[in-house]
């Protein structure tokens, strides 16, 4: 399930979701519909994030924690989880650029945003300020998400 919602372009996803997002939000046209197709594109790859990230994970610790009597829960909760997180922000910052990609997406069936003033105003008006200035904006804001989350992920590898 996860391998096939990820594997759709999140353009056609969008498409695809549209009677639910008619059941959900009762339009498929708005900044509110976009978010339902967001957000069950950022629950799929989140889910194949942190598989990964917990997949890494040393079994050698699963071990040593079982032989220690640690209880199912437990291990979760002081092993894999603690261990997998500096993979897991690192994967966060995959999530919220991609997010950020689809939602500029998104503007292409009114979700507002960066999408929508790249489309209306730069497309549709032959803007070519609004678009490169909409590139810039994007680029600035992956790159600051980018450094932050590395610093994050720094910190956290180090204790």
């Amino acid at each position: 399930m996860v391998n096939t919602g990820r594997s759709l372009p999140f353009i056609i996803l969008l498409v695809v979701l549209t009677p639910l997002t008619r059941l959900i939000v009762d339009t498929s046209i708005s900044s509110t519909a976009a978010l339902v197709s967001l957000t069950l594109a950022a629950i799929l790859f989140f889910g194949r994030i942190a598989e990964i990230s917990i997949l890494e994970v040393d079994e050698r610790l699963i071990k040593a924690a079982q032989a220690m009597g640690c209880n199912y829960w437990q291990i979760i909760l002081k092993v894999l989880i603690p261990e997998a997180l500096p993979s897991l922000v690192l994967g966060m910052t995959i999530l919220v650029v991609s997010l950020l990609n689809s939602s500029a997406m998104a503007g292409a069936v009114g979700g507002c945003g960066l999408g929508n003033l790249a489309i209306q105003y730069g497309y549709q008006h032959f803007d070519v300020g609004v678009m490169v200035a909409t590139i810039i904006v994007l680029i600035t804001l992956v790159q600051i998400m980018q450094f932050l989350d590395d610093l994050l992920a720094q910190r956290m590898r180090k204790r």
